[in-house]
């Protein structure tokens, strides 16, 4: 495990406090986990190649780790401009439908396998 601190004035101190913020880098089989890592608002982890970012707190969420694992799965079958052109181009779909932003994300084919897989793992441990 190595501790990492954020550069810069605007990540060196975390909104709700004046502590400096730190981020645990976790490597694991096949994925790094960066565990209060940048995350998007509303969001519990986001997935970007083989690099999972989840907000402190929720690292020990299997159900949350198995999904973001079926992503980084996506990202190395698809690569990077394929992934990207799925994910994007079925959200910006949904959206021009009239779609708000959580139902247009609940329908993104990559997003519902993720949760389907996820899920379906759970059954099989």
């Amino acid at each position: 495990m190595t501790l990492a601190r954020p550069t810069g004035e605007s990540a060196s101190r975390s909104r709700c406090t004046d502590r400096p913020r730190i981020v645990r880098v976790e490597h694991r089989e096949g994925y790094t986990l960066l565990v209060g890592g940048p995350v998007p608002r509303g969001a519990a982890a986001i997935t970007i190649g083989s690099v999972i970012s989840v907000r402190r707190g929720r690292e020990g969420d299997e159900l949350l780790i198995r999904h973001e694992l079926v992503h980084v799965r996506q990202w190395a079958e698809l690569g990077f401009v394929g992934f990207v052109w799925l994910y994007v181009g079925a959200y910006l779909h949904w959206r021009l439908r009239g779609y708000g932003h959580w139902a247009a994300y609940r329908r993104i084919p990559l997003e519902c396998e993720a949760d389907w897989e996820a899920r379906a793992d759970r059954h099989i441990r």
